[in-house]
């Protein structure tokens, strides 16, 4: 004899089921690189006299689709500038197609904004290393981003907009 539960379809329950994360492509959405003053630039890439300041933003964002999956991007952009004149600009978009079970309807958009980047995050990370690579400059390594950073700076962002009057902006 077991002591396992009677099958709660049977008796018309519904079983809640256990929050889950299924990733089923990632795919580069959108990718350019602009490499403006090659070959002059790349003279100095290596031990030039001064490094590039290297500016980096991140964009997330994440959509339903019809089919109940989710579609998540996490944008990257760097720029790489030395003596105010650009050296490269980087723009990649990676995406994702997600199946999100199990989680509550207040919980979702923390998932989709912080769990769902976390997938993406080492592969565009790779891709911006090769292509700044191939580029001719020595691999742009990102540090290890905190989604949950980015997503509470988000919202607070968004509180001070909707907190701000209309005329204050």
């Amino acid at each position: 004899m077991t002591d396992a539960a009677p099958d709660a379809a049977a008796n018309g329950q519904q079983t809640p089921m256990p929050p889950g994360i299924r990733i089923f492509t990632q795919f580069i959405r959108d990718l350019s690189f602009e490499n403006p003053r090659a070959p002059e630039a790349l003279q100095n890439a290596v031990g030039g006299p001064q490094p590039p300041q290297i500016e980096m933003a991140v964009e997330l964002s994440a959509r339903g689709r019809q089919d109940g999956l989710f579609e998540v991007d996490l944008k990257l952009n760097a720029s790489a500038v030395r003596d105010g004149v650009a050296v490269f600009q980087l723009e990649l978009v990676y995406g994702g197609l997600f199946q999100v079970a199990g989680v509550p309807e207040a919980d979702l958009e923390p998932v989709l904004l912080i769990e769902c980047p976390r997938y993406l995050f080492p592969f565009a990370r790779r891709l911006v290393a090769d292509i700044t690579s191939d580029g001719g400059f020595p691999p742009l390594l990102l540090e290890p981003m905190d989604f949950a950073a980015i997503y509470a700076a988000r919202k607070a962002a968004e509180g001070q907009q909707l907190a701000s009057p209309a005329g204050n902006a």
